[in-house]
C-alpha cells in the first residue's frame, strides 16, 4: 500500500501488531506489517536480550516497542515507599485467597515473595533505563501505552527519527497527545483488549480525527476489536491511516499465550468479555471467569490503583494459569487473561504469516466491494 505512514516507517502494510512475544513480532514485521513488542514489566536487561534476539531474525524489517510510563507514576516516584507491597492490605490478598480456594486450589505460598518495588511500577529512572536500551536499537517506533510520552521519550524520537505513539481513549486525551507532539495517535475503542475507555471505536476514530485535524503531521491508528480487513477499511473511511491490533495474535502459533488460555479463547464469543478493575486497578478488557466475577461481588474489597492491585492479581493469576495448564478443572474455570471483543472473530489458531494474508485480502475485498458500489 503506498501511503506516507507506510513510507514514513518503511512498511508495505499499515498494520501494527502488539504482543509480549518476540516471534510475533519478527513474523508480522517479516510479513510486511509492523510488530510491535509490549515491553512492559521487562527489565531493561531482558528488554536488550528481546531486542538483540529481534535484530537477529528481523531481516532488517522495522518494528517498535510499547511501554508504559503513566505521568501520574513518573510524578509520585520520589513519593512512594521503596517497599511497595507494604502498601498491599492483607484484606485484598485473603479475598484472592479465597477465591482459588473456593475453587479447589491450594493456596499456600502465593505470596510469599521478596518484598520489594513492584514490576508494574515503573518511575522516571526505570523509564528512562528502557528508553536508552530500546533506542540503542533499530527500532521504527516507540509508544507509550497510558499518559502523554515523557518529554526524553519525545526528544529521543526526533534525535533518532523514530516515531513516537500514544494510545488514548477519549477525544481530549488525543488533544493532549498531539498539543505535546506525538507522530502517531492510537485511538482504541472500549472494545479493545487490556486498557480501554468506554467510548466505542466507530465512535472515538471520527471524533479524534476530526478534533486533531489541525494538526496536519499526526497520524490516526485505529484499535479496538479489529480482528478483520473490512474493520480497517471502515476505520480508514473514518480518517484513520491503519490499524493497531493486539488481540488476534494471542493465538497464533507463535504466540507464546498459555495453551489453556488459547483454548478458553477460541471458544469465547464477543459478549464473554468484561472491563474489569481486578487486574491492574486500571480498567482493562478481560475474559469474563469466576475470577473477574468475584471482585464485582458487593462483598469484595475495590480494587486498588495500579501498581499494587498486580501485587494481589498476579501471583494468584499465575498460580490459576500454572494449575490450569496441569489439567484442574477449578483452574482452567478461574483463567482469564486481556482480550478485545473481537474474540468472537478469533475461531482457529493461524500462522501470523496466515493471518497477515487473510488480513490483508479481506481489506482487499473490502475496498473492492465499495469501489463498486461508488460505481453503481
Amino acid at each position: 500500500m503506498k501511503s506516507q505512514l507506510c513510507e514514513k516507517l518503511g512498511i508495505e502494510f499499515p498494520i501494527f501488531a502488539f504482543n509480549h512475544c518476540r516471534d510475533v513480532v519478527v513474523e508480522v514485521s517479516k510479513a510486511g506489517g509492523m510488530g510491535i513488542l509490549g515491553a512492559a514489566g521487562l527489565s531493561p536487561e531482558a528488554l536488550e536480550i528481546e531486542l538483540k534476539w529481534i535484530d537477529d531474525h528481523i531481516d532488517g524489517k522495522p518494528y517498535g516497542v510499547d511501554i508504559i510510563v503513566p505521568t501520574t507514576m513518573a510524578a509520585q516516584e520520589n513519593d512512594v515507599a521503596t517497599n511497595i507491597s507494604a502498601l498491599v492490605p492483607n484484606e485484598h490478598r485473603d479475598f484472592a485467597s479465597s477465591v482459588l480456594a473456593q475453587h479447589g486450589l491450594d493456596t499456600a505460598g502465593i505470596y510469599d515473595f521478596s518484598a520489594g518495588t513492584s514490576d508494574a511500577f515503573l518511575g522516571e529512572s526505570k523509564a528512562a533505563a528502557l528508553m536508552d536500551v530500546a533506542f540503542a536499537h533499530p527500532i521504527k517506533m516507540i509508544a507509550n501505552a497510558l499518559g502523554v510520552p515523557p518529554r526524553y521519550m519525545l526528544e529521543l524520537g526526533k534525535v533518532n527519527n523514530v516515531a513516537v505513539a500514544a494510545l488514548v481513549g477519549a477525544k481530549e486525551h488525543a488533544l493532549k497527545q498531539a498539543e505535546a507532539g506525538v507522530d502517531v495517535i492510537v485511538v482504541q475503542g472500549t472494545e479493545a483488549g487490556g486498557h480501554c475507555g468506554e467510548v466505542s471505536t466507530m465512535v472515538l476514530v471520527p471524533e479524534v480525527c476530526e478534533a486533531i485535524k489541525e494538526f496536519k503531521d499526526i497520524s490516526v491508528l485505529a484499535a479496538g476489536g479489529i480482528v478483520l480487513g473490512r474493520q480497517m477499511a471502515a476505520a480508514m473511511t473514518m480518517g484513520a491511516h491503519g490499524a493497531w491490533t493486539g488481540s488476534m495474535w494471542l493465538t497464533t502459533s507463535e504466540a507464546s499465550t498459555s495453551p489453556v488460555i488459547k483454548e478458553k479463547m477460541l471458544s469465547t464469543n464477543s459478549r464473554d468479555t468484561v472491563r474489569s478493575r481486578s487486574r491492574t486497578g486500571k480498567y482493562s478488557r478481560q475474559m469474563r471467569s469466576p475470577w473477574t466475577d468475584a471482585w464485582e461481588d458487593e462483598d469484595a474489597p475495590d480494587p486498588l490503583p495500579m501498581p499494587l492491585q498486580p501485587l494481589v492479581s498476579e501471583p494468584a493469576l499465575s498460580k490459576i494459569t500454572k494449575m490450569a495448564e496441569g489439567g484442574h478443572p477449578g483452574a482452567r474455570q478461574l483463567a482469564t487473561y486481556w482480550v478485545g471483543q473481537g474474540v468472537g472473530l478469533m475461531n482457529e489458531v493461524q500462522s501470523c504469516k496466515s493471518v497477515m494474508y487473510d488480513f490483508m485480502q479481506d481489506f482487499l475485498a473490502a475496498t473492492e466491494k465499495m469501489r463498486r458500489v461508488m460505481d453503481d
